[in-house]
């Protein structure tokens, strides 16, 4: 079971001070426990790539207008085409928040369909609607939004806010968007045990620092 559960994991690396010696590290793990992916900060995408080349059951995921999402749709648009041209080949993007706040949908799903776009073909994308900021209505329309926008996943959390994954909210979030698409859960999933409450609640990926102590079945310390 753990096996199966490393597979399901987006290794994860998105401290500010993170060093060449901690990619490296970051992908020598992927590849040693097979996990879906080493997600880490833009300015990795090239180095991780390149450590991952021969590993090609390994993706490289990146982060676009992380952590706020209030960077502009071209913006967004243009990280999310240079971190292809790096070798990313799964983008997570952050959703305006204050946008979906204020009810503008259409603003909300343009700015992901700009970053769908710009990646079709060529990358998966997953959409972090940052739940903990969120009332449930929120997160149900944020959810209805990246569907209509076409994107791959829907992802809970940064894991630098208020809060992260929670059980009611991948229910949530799966009986939303229904059995097609992706759900992820991010964000304080720690132990082996916390993974598997994710993927009973829906979640078919799991975002964590902690992806070696999950398929070890330990208990980590990190947030993410």
């Amino acid at each position: 079971m753990s096996q199966n559960i490393a597979k399901m994991i987006d290794h994860t690396l998105l401290k500010a001070d993170a060093t060449k010696e901690q990619i490296i590290k970051l992908a020598e793990e992927a590849k040693e426990y097979s996990f879906a992916s080493v997600c880490v900060n833009p300015t990795w995408v090239k180095t991780a790539a390149e450590l991952l080349k021969d590993s090609p059951d390994v993706k490289v995921c990146t982060v676009i207008g992380f952590p706020l999402g209030a960077t502009t749709s071209e913006t967004k648009a243009f990280e999310t085409k240079n971190a292809i041209e790096n070798g990313a080949t799964e983008i997570d993007m952050v959703i305006n928040v204050g946008a979906l706040k204020d009810k503008q949908d259409d603003l909300v799903e343009q700015d992901i369909k700009a970053v769908v776009d710009a990646a079709t073909g060529k990358a998966i994308v997953k959409v972090i609607i940052e739940t903990s900021l969120l009332t449930d209505e929120e997160k149900k329309r944020a959810c209805e939004l990246s569907v209509k926008a076409g994107a791959d996943f829907v992802k809970t959390s940064t894991g630098f806010s208020t809060g992260g994954a929670t059980v009611e909210d991948i229910r949530l979030m799966r009986d939303t968007v229904g059995p097609e698409i992706g759900v992820k859960a991010s964000g304080g999933v720690r132990s082996r045990e916390d993974a598997l409450a994710m993927i009973e609640a829906g979640a078919t990926r799991i975002g964590a620092s902690s992806g070696v102590a999950i398929s070890k079945g330990e208990i980590s310390s990190s947030n993410y």
